[in-house]
């Protein structure tokens, strides 16, 4: 059993910069994968971006690709997504989520994974 907590949502105007947390409650996280979603107001959740369990390999939504990074410290048990030049487009509730995995493939269908954080909210004023 995982547990994960995001951290770090808030207000911020365009075309600034958040940080967010995603934190997992046990050891051995270094054996799983980790994905960002997100679901904007009246939309769909979509995949933002997704952490091998080395941190070795990356991949992003093409909305994202270039303004947003994706790392972890497996030491601290923690993933990471540095969000720059925000644009309101970038308003909604941001979730992280883990797989157990130690393939180099990265899923970004959100069945894929089985375990689920309770969310940060992102606001990005105009």
């Amino acid at each position: 059993q995982v547990q994960l907590v995001e951290s770090g949502g808030e207000l911020v105007q365009a075309g600034g910069s958040l940080r967010l947390s995603c934190a997992a409650s046990r050891d051995y996280f270094a054996n799983y994968a980790v994905g960002w979603f997100r679901r904007a107001p009246g939309k769909e959740r979509e995949f933002v971006a997704a952490i091998t369990w080395s941190g070795a390999y990356q991949n992003y939504a093409e909305s994202v690709k270039s303004r947003f990074t994706i790392s972890r410290d497996n030491a601290a048990n923690t993933v990471y997504l540095q969000m720059n030049s925000l644009t309101p487009e970038d308003t909604a509730v941001y979730y992280c989520a883990a797989v157990r995995s130690l393939a180099r493939s990265l899923p970004r269908g959100p069945r894929e994974y089985g375990y689920w954080g309770q969310g940060t909210r992102v606001t990005v004023s105009s």
